[in-house]
């Protein structure tokens, strides 16, 4: 701010010809002021460059004119030109003994020069000079500069002498000393982390813009640490109750409010001390109340001061009497015809409504009018607040009005996050299942995706598992209806790809399960989709899937298998893709028709995507296949620890780690040297060059970072003296400790922070005083209410208060606590704080806490796993397939990407992999065994048998494993 006065002042003195300014420089800013266009106004600029230039290398320009050329260079700058060739001559102004001189050139430093600027060093002497001067305005010019120019490292430069100017006798110099260490605590909070105390002195001080300038720091301080400045509280409401009593001078007025700028300060400041803190809260009701009752509302800043009080009510503990003076203010705001107040009326409302929800009902009808106003920012944030108010009354009102707007506006961000609104309100508030099925599509159709991939994998599940109950006919009517839903959906012309999946997997599982679709034309949709979206190889992985799935049922029920023609040509694409996830499904298909009925009803089961699976580590259904195997001649499957004479593959993945991790930069301490071991093979043992030498398996040796202290080593020129850093502090670059590379601590301290007072009860708020209430209704004028808006009224507003969400249960279609954990912010509640609540007051319309919903657990799973297994151990039991409990897994499982048996890759589905192929798994044995003794397959595509053993070879190169076991399909087949 000072910086933009001191422009201003040069500026209209150069106007008025003060301090001699030429008419060259007058007629340039009036020129560039009456340019008609950009180009007009480049050329101009352009040229004042090259004047600029030109002057600036003539030899012994006298101080008056070069002052102008920093001035016009300054204009130059601010119209977006580069001005880099004259910087040092600013740099070199700062060193001027003149005052106006050195000020013009602190100034125009500050506006050329960033932090990390390479001139930054030839300016740090002249400000350590300027802060110990006698004239305290080169003082504030160089605490101007300080504020701008000092980074991290050049802090220690400067810091004593800020630290000394605390004391100085001039208040602007005070002043300007605490925004200068206010800054260093920005920039490099450990640097003067030793002098928070002198906030705390500071804001005693006689001058109130001292202490207005201690505010900002104290309020970064405590929104840190609030507990640190509990003891606080007392100051800060004696400070605020003098202002709001006009005790300050009339300097600090502003549209005749006292001090409104501090007064806000310390607003928020209280807010962050009383907030879940009964004690110290009541300190502030009365002054609070006071500016309620004596703040002016005709003016913006009187009302920014109310919206403050508001903000601050909201978050203190809960006091009846605040909360009507609240109610009153936002009345107003909601009944003004400016827009930033309706916004703040509506902001304020979702604030208060978190603490006494009955406020909302007071304004119903405003909150419909901000609803359909124009004014984009006012909707959005009107719904914000019906957010705050859905309970399962009104949740289908809510989000269609919410869809209806995503599929109005163009914005794919605000988009995304109004669908996760959605998405996140049908979870918790769905009325039934058919409702929520319906929504999923509306999300998917229009918001495409942008939606989160967990809502499409809860959605199947929802699918699966249906009502949680034992009424099957439900369920059944459940899929019934979203095969039905889906098939109408799917001939649209565009559809998003993870919506896609979603159909091609319920088409697959439930498609022909009610008997009203055939298995032709469901298999010939699924084709379509295929061909339609040729481009994208999820889809069509998912497409293959589930005709597999619907051929596989209809082989398990000995019906007559009729393969279409398209679908024919389908699986002979991709049986030559490029992808081997791609060739891996059509395989499976292919073997999949070949085999009967009973393997096929093993393998796949209907209507069993979410039970749970029995892994058999060992693949103990294989010991007579691999005896017999062995018999014949086969080689036996050798470990990979083993393995010490032939060339690993599996370790080039590990390589390609290794050096993706080496070729990044390398911040710690280089290893220390190693003694040199001599040789200890043997001459003899030397192979000649005849024999074949094994090679060894690449190895890579692990970081490990090394003790500080050198080895004791017996040779005799390692005792010569080592130069030791260790605890030395740096004095060249950032101010860092060369510490010992081993520093870690084995045990680590931690400390609790305990509330001030703990206290978790709230009292009993009442808003009984309806005379003092001023509602939107008391005061509207009398205008004829459309049937519509009261309709929509009653459907936000009315029915039952209670907001009970859907019982979750083990077998339910939707678990509350982890759908779409990932993406949703957590809805604060009051009962989050306060949990006592009056049971026996009215039913509550608009209660939006749930006293009664389980809190998730804040234990990690995977942090309880840790350090279970070694990580060598888990890879030997990948590769070898060792000796292991049969373990269920978890059914939440069923939806990461990676599959459990390995069959399949992360674009499939997630629900049929895990059983479908790894049964599969189980009956190759027998397919193939089926193959030899000539039971008739497709006749086109390659062989399966040379195809298996080629993808086996390539996914024992890396490429995708194919199962517990590398090198398993290699062994089956010989």
């Amino acid at each position: 701010m000072e910086q933009l006065k001191t422009i201003g002042r040069e500026l209209a003195m150069g106007s008025q010809g003060g301090f001699g300014q030429s008419k060259e420089f007058l007629d340039l800013v009036k020129s560039i002021g009456e340019a008609r266009s950009k180009a007009e106004e480049e050329r101009i600029v352009l040229l004042e460059i090259e004047t600029l230039k030109r002057r600036l290398s003539e030899p012994e320009i006298p101080k008056r004119k070069m002052k102008e050329y920093i001035i016009r260079l300054v204009y130059v700058e601010m119209l977006g030109h580069d001005g880099s060739f004259a910087y040092i001559h600013a740099v070199k102004m700062t060193h001027d003994d003149n005052l106006l001189l050195k000020r013009t050139g602190y100034l125009a430093v500050s506006l050329f020069l960033s932090d990390d600027h390479d001139l930054i060093i030839l300016i740090v002497n002249t400000i350590q000079k300027d802060l110990k001067s006698d004239n305290y305005l080169v003082v504030c010019a160089a605490l101007n500069a300080v504020c701008k120019l000092i980074n991290d490292e050049t802090v220690p430069a400067v810091l004593p002498q800020v630290v000394d100017l605390l004391a100085h006798p001039k208040e602007a110099v005070r002043k300007k000393a605490i925004m200068a260490l206010h800054r260093f605590y920005q920039k490099s909070p450990s640097s003067v982390s030793h002098l928070v105390s002198n906030f705390r002195k500071r804001l005693c001080d006689n001058d109130p813009g001292v202490m207005g300038a201690t505010l900002c720091p104290l309020f970064d301080l405590i929104t840190i640490d609030v507990n640190s400045y509990k003891d606080l509280v007392v100051s800060f409401v004696s400070i605020l109750k003098q202002v709001a009593e006009r005790r300050l001078p009339k300097t600090y007025d502003y549209h005749q409010l006292p001090a409104p700028f501090i007064q806000i300060r310390l607003l928020k400041i209280l807010a962050l001390l009383g907030s879940g803190d009964k004690q110290s809260s009541e300190k502030m009701y009365m002054v609070v109340g006071d500016i309620f009752r004596k703040c002016d509302s005709t003016s913006n800043i009187g009302n920014a001061v109310l919206y403050e009080c508001i903000c601050c009510v909201s978050a203190i503990y809960p006091n009846p009497k605040l909360l009507e003076q609240a109610a009153q203010v936002i009345s107003r705001f909601l009944k003004s015809d400016s827009h930033n107040l309706k916004y703040m009326g509506i902001d304020a409302l979702g604030r208060l409504i978190k603490i006494s929800p009955e406020i909302a009902e007071q304004h119903q009808l405003a909150v419909i009018d901000c609803l359909e106003d124009p004014d984009d920012t006012l909707k959005r944030k009107t719904f914000e607040l019906l957010y705050k108010m859905t309970k399962s009354s009104n949740v289908e009102v809510i989000v269609d009005r919410m869809i209806d707007y995503m599929i109005s506006i163009n914005d794919n961000h605000y988009k995304t996050y109004i669908a996760s609104r959605c998405v996140e309100l049908a979870e918790q508030f769905a009325p039934s299942n058919q409702w929520f099925i319906q929504t999923m599509n509306k999300v998917f159709e229009h918001a495409g995706d942008l939606v989160n991939v967990k809502v499409a994998h809860n959605l199947m599940k929802l699918i699966a598992e249906g009502f949680g109950e034992d009424d099957d006919s439900a369920d059944s009517q459940l899929r019934s209806s979203a095969v039905e839903s889906y098939l109408r959906i799917i001939g649209e012309a565009k559809l998003p790809s993870v919506f896609l999946q979603v159909i091609c997997w319920v088409l697959g599982e439930y498609g022909t399960a009610d008997g009203k679709y055939s298995a032709s034309y469901i298999t010939g949709k699924l084709c379509d989709v295929a061909e339609a979206y040729s481009n994208d190889e999820s889809i069509k992985a998912y497409a293959v899937t589930a005709i597999m799935k619907i051929y596989a049922f209809e082989i398990s029920a000995q019906r007559k298998v009729d393969i279409l023609p398209e679908c024919q040509s389908l699986v002979e694409e991709l049986s030559a893709s490029h992808s081997t996830d791609l060739q891996q499904r059509a395989y499976e298909l292919q073997a999949v028709i070949s085999l009967d009925a009973p393997a096929v009803e093993s393998i796949m089961p209907s209507d069993a995507s979410c039970e749970d699976i029995e892994i058999d580590k060992r693949l103990s259904f294989l010991n007579g296949y691999v005896q017999q195997a062995l018999e014949k001649g086969a080689q036996p499957y050798i470990p990979e620890n083993e393995r010490s004479g032939m060339l690993n593959i599996s370790n080039f993945s590990t390589q390609d780690q290794h050096e993706a991790l080496t070729h990044g930069l390398r911040f710690e301490a280089y290893e220390l040297p190693k003694p040199a071991v001599p040789s200890r093979i043997p001459p003899a043992a030397v192979a000649s060059s005849t024999e074949l030498v094994p090679v060894p398996e690449p190895s890579y040796v692990r970081e490990i970072r090394q003790p500080a202290s050198l080895p004791p080593v017996s040779d005799a020129g390692s005792s010569e003296l080592k130069l030791r850093l260790d605890g030395v502090q740096r004095k060249w670059g950032r101010p860092t400790y060369s510490s010992p590379a081993l520093s870690i601590s084995n045990s680590s301290s931690s400390s609790s922070q305990k509330s001030a007072n703990g206290v978790t009860q709230i009292d009993s708020v009442s808003t009984s005083n309806s005379k003092a209430r001023d509602t939107y209704e008391s005061r509207r004028p009398q205008v004829e209410i459309s049937p519509e808006k009261q309709k929509l009224a009653s459907s936000l507003f009315g029915g039952s208060s209670k907001t009970e969400r859907r019982p979750s249960s083990a077998n339910h279609k939707v678990s509350k606590a982890n759908i779409h954990a990932s993406e949703k912010p957590q809805v604060p509640k009051a009962a989050a704080v306060h949990t006592e609540v009056n049971h026996e007051r009215a039913p509550d319309l608009l209660d939006l806490g749930d006293s009664t919903s389980s809190t998730a657990s804040t234990v990690d799973p995977f942090k309880q796993l840790e350090g279970l297994l070694d990580q060598t151990e888990v890879a030997l039991t990948a590769n070898h397939g060792a000796a292991g409990a049969a373990k269920t897994p978890d059914i939440m499982g069923l939806y990461t990407d990676t599959s459990l048996s390995g069959l399949s890759s992360s674009v499939g589905d997630p629900l049929p992999t895990n059983r479908d192929e790894f049964n599969l798994a189980s009956e190759l044995s027998n397919a193939t065994r089926t193959a030899q003794s000539g039971v008739t397959q497709l006749n086109k595509g390659p062989n399966p048998k040379d195809s298996l053993e080629k993808d086996a070879l390539v996914r024992q190169m890396g490429v995708t494993p194919t199962s517990q076991n590398p090198n398993l399909f290699k062994d089956l087949l010989g």
